[in-house]
């Protein structure tokens, strides 16, 4: 018998059979007594009798699909009467079907379909029939839905099935708790399976290819594309089929870097090629006959091929300037039907892929350009693998300054950049990599029409850029105040787009190094190593003065120094050996008090304006009072004043004097008295 596995039309026939039988009346007729109702069950016995494992065994195998619950079935209530086969008529079986070397073959639902529809016929329910029972030429439908034949013979029992070879019952009347059994020496085939087997078998469209040896190459690019399963699948399918002279043609077009198929490698170009051989797919079968002029949307989905009158025959169109001609037609398969073609069919897609092929590289470009050669200079100068980069895949959009804009910059600069080569130590590399990395957007091709006014981009530096239109011309926004305008947009590359613009971007990193911010008070005071035990005596005082201070201002700080705070810790004695001393609440609030004594908020007071008495009025209440002189001196409730040491020091959000002492207001004397 013939292996048949597209069953697609019988599938339903088996859908049918194993739901009507795993949803079978369960009740019995009242036949069995109870002695039988007291036995194992049917699956039961099978499973506790050697010579029946292959049955148990095909069964469980059946029972894999989702619909399928014969084991559950034959261990339930109900009356049922089962021809068992050994499993030496399993064996056989085997031997009669090709394909099926065991039950492990039946390794589909649609295989494990056909193994439930054989079981089924082995199957009788409603009735436990003894082998007494059973009448010559009695016509017994089984839960298949097809009838076995009984027929006798010297007191030997034999059931007759749709093949030419009956089986024998080997064993009579196995009682079990929901029916009887009997043990049979051969595998029962119903009609419909032996027609289903023996069905003449047509070769898929895969088939045909990989038979045709003028199509290998067509063989090898469905492999590699993933489409065998498609192309096997039930279709129906018109296939237009290129030889291999066609696809030989089609990489000749392509170029050096296209040498075989094997040089579609990377996710895309497998993609494309899918892409390319569902072009020159139909989902419907087309035959010769039926070809007549006009679109035909094929199995790329969006995309159509043009059936096109030429003489007394047709050509097929495609999105090129070339028609294909049929050389083959009506090469009939099971799914579908095939022609042969002499062209590889490109899409709109593989079109533009194949002019991308010609493009440049965003470095190429900018190198063949004469107005950039600043830009590959500075490139080259940070010498950080940016020209690589710019060299790869991408895709990158590429703001690219002109000559003109990198010499506004050197200009802007100072005397000591008068030339890309003044970057030369690897301070002035990285700043350079960093204003460079901040024209370039990774992962995105943006295109002038898929900028929006508003728009912000990230860079590759990590800032955003903004998108300003304005009557139509594109300005870029940087972290300066000027903008820089695209020149010429759209410069199509093989790894993104370059617009080439008018000024060098500059981000704010770079300006915070070229001109660097001035810092706050506390900022200030972090940065100046003699302010250190100031710092920590901000932090100690948990009293919130670091953000205080921190904040918008303006404040006037006297700020003592590291000895100065020396000099107190030892002037208060052992208790007080470092400032971490200040642990109780009431301490750390004194050590607030201390530094509040220091600060005068609402005016940043610079030296210029102590002129000869000055009474200042501190955030912790009390005064100070600034002498003019030199150095300027500051009174506090001690008899030793304290000495500016360093006048003048600027912050962001006020003016800090630093002192030789730390001042002292009564509050504290009297605290510390």
């Amino acid at each position: 018998m013939k292996n048949y596995l597209r069953l697609k039309g019988y599938l339903f026939l088996v859908v049918l059979t194993v739901f009507a039988f795993s949803s079978c009346d369960k009740e019995d007729d009242g036949t069995t007594d109870k002695e039988t109702e007291a036995q194992s069950t049917i699956v039961q016995t099978a499973q506790n009798t050697d010579a029946l494992s292959s049955l148990v065994a095909a069964l469980t195998k059946a029972d894999e699909n989702e619909n399928s619950d014969l084991v559950g079935t034959l261990n339930g209530e109900g009356t049922f009467t089962v021809f068992a086969p050994t499993n030496e008529a399993f064996t056989q079986l085997f031997k009669d079907l090709d394909g099926f070397d065991s039950l492990e073959d039946f390794d589909t639902p649609e295989k494990r379909g056909i193994l439930a529809t054989i079981l089924q016929y082995h199957v009788v329910t409603g009735v436990a029939a003894t082998a007494e029972s059973l009448d010559n030429e009695q016509m017994i439908p089984t839960v298949q839905g097809e009838d076995v034949t009984i027929r006798l013979q010297d007191d030997t029992v034999f059931v007759q099935d749709a093949t030419t070879m009956d089986a024998e019952v080997i064993i009579e009347d196995v009682t079990a708790s929901n029916g009887i059994v009997h043990v049979i020496d051969k595998v029962l085939l119903p009609q419909a399976i032996i027609d289903a087997l023996n069905e003449e078998e047509t070769s898929t469209l895969v088939d045909i290819v990989v038979a045709t040896d003028a199509l290998s190459l067509l063989e090898e690019a469905v492999i590699k594309a993933g489409l065998v399963n498609t192309l096997n699948g039930e279709g129906p399918f018109t296939v237009f089929a290129p030889t291999d002279d066609a696809f030989v043609a089609l990489l000749g077009i392509l170029g050096d870097d296209y040498n075989s198929l094997a040089d579609f490698d990377t996710e895309e170009e497998i993609a494309l090629l899918r892409n390319i051989l569902l072009y020159h797919v139909i989902p419907a079968k087309v035959l010769e006959a039926d070809l007549a002029p006009g679109d035909v949307p094929t199995a790329f989905d969006g995309n159509s091929i043009s059936v096109i009158a030429s003489d007394d025959t047709f050509v097929i169109g495609d999105a090129s300037d070339v028609n294909a001609n049929i050389t083959g037609t009506d090469i009939m398969a099971s799914n579908g039907v095939a022609h042969t073609i002499d062209k590889v069919l490109l899409p709109q897609a593989a079109l533009d892929f194949v002019a991308s092929l010609q493009l440049k590289t965003i470095v190429e470009i900018a190198v063949e350009t004469d107005d950039l050669s600043l830009l590959v200079e500075a490139l080259q100068t940070a010498n950080a693998g940016l020209v690589e980069t710019l060299s790869g895949d991408g895709p990158f959009t590429v703001f690219a300054p002109t000559n003109q804009a990198f010499k506004d910059l050197l200009d802007f600069l100072g005397d000591d950049f008068k030339t890309l080569a003044d970057f030369d130590t690897q301070d002035e590399k990285d700043l350079l990599v960093t204003v460079l990395t901040y024209h370039v957007v990774a992962g995105n091709a943006a295109f002038s029409n898929m900028l929006n006014n508003g728009d912000e981009i990230e860079t590759f530096q990590g800032e955003d850029v903004g998108i300003n239109i304005k009557n139509g011309t594109i300005h870029i926004e940087d972290a300066t105040d000027d903008n820089a305008t695209v020149v010429l947009e759209d410069v199509e590359a093989s790894n993104g787009v370059v617009h080439v613009i008018n000024k060098v971007l500059v981000p704010q990193a770079a300006l915070d190094i070229l001109f660097p911010p001035t810092p706050n008070i506390v900022e200030l005071a972090q940065s100046v190593d003699d302010l250190s035990l100031l710092v920590d005596a901000l932090i100690q005082a948990d009293a919130g003065l670091v953000d205080a201070l921190s904040g918008d201002g303006p404040f006037t700080v006297f700020a003592p120094t590291n000895k100065a705070f020396k000099e107190l810790l030892d002037a208060l004695g052992n208790n007080y050996n470092s400032l971490e001393d200040f642990d109780t609440t009431e301490e750390k609030a004194l050590l607030a008090q201390l530094l509040l004594y220091h600060v005068v908020a609402g005016q940043a007071i610079p030296s210029s304006a102590i002129t000869g008495h000055v009474e200042l009025t501190t955030e912790q209440g009390e005064k100070i009072e600034a002498v003019a002189g030199h150095p300027i001196k500051i009174r506090d409730k001690t008899h030793v004043p304290a000495k500016v040491t360093a006048a003048d020091n600027e912050a962001s959000n006020g003016i800090v004097h630093i002192i030789d002492k730390v001042l002292l207001p009564q509050e504290i004397i009297d605290a510390l008295h």
